[in-house]
């Protein structure tokens, strides 16, 4: 008896704990994508130009944000190349920032842009790491109409030897 009731007390044991588990992952902000056609004319033209001055396109994607929150982005980088990042966020948010930190998350990047500033939503700098290793970066926009559902594009960039 003693037995059984052990053998229920462990199943139900390991059972909360997965369903525990399976919630707190309901928590994290996860990657998504968004659709957003009116950033297509800006990324274009930025595509146009950085290739012409000898740069190819490494990685790029669309990201669904919300405001005030970072959404953690890891990309390896080689140590000694020459990188551009680009983030152009949602055109009505006020405030717009890009933080990137090496492997030792030491911020190496900060860029601070308000809705009035002559880039306005779109944040642009050149990064040579000194070593290859991983580096993180943290775009986060502040919208005071809209919370959920921003749309922000980050393109990084790379030049070509």
């Amino acid at each position: 008896m003693k037995s059984v009731l052990c053998r229920l007390v462990a199943f139900c044991a390991i059972t909360l704990f997965f369903h525990c588990s399976a919630k707190a992952q309901d928590d994290v902000i996860r990657l998504e994508s968004c659709v957003n056609e009116s950033y297509k004319p800006q990324i274009d033209s930025l595509k146009n130009y950085f290739t012409g001055q000898g740069y190819e396109v490494v990685r790029e994607a669309s990201i669904k944000m919300e405001s005030e929150y970072e959404m953690p982005i890891v990309v390896p980088l080689t140590g000694g190349a020459w990188y551009q990042f680009i983030f152009i966020g949602d055109p009505t948010s006020k405030l717009y920032e890009v933080r990137m930190y090496d492997w030792n998350e030491k911020q190496v990047v900060y860029q601070k842009h308000m809705w009035g500033d002559v880039d306005g939503n779109i944040i642009s700098y050149s990064y040579i790491p000194q070593f290859s290793e991983y580096h993180m970066i943290k775009p986060v926009q502040v919208n005071k109409q809209k919370k959920k559902g921003l749309c922000g594009y980050v393109l990084l960039l790379k030049k070509v030897k």
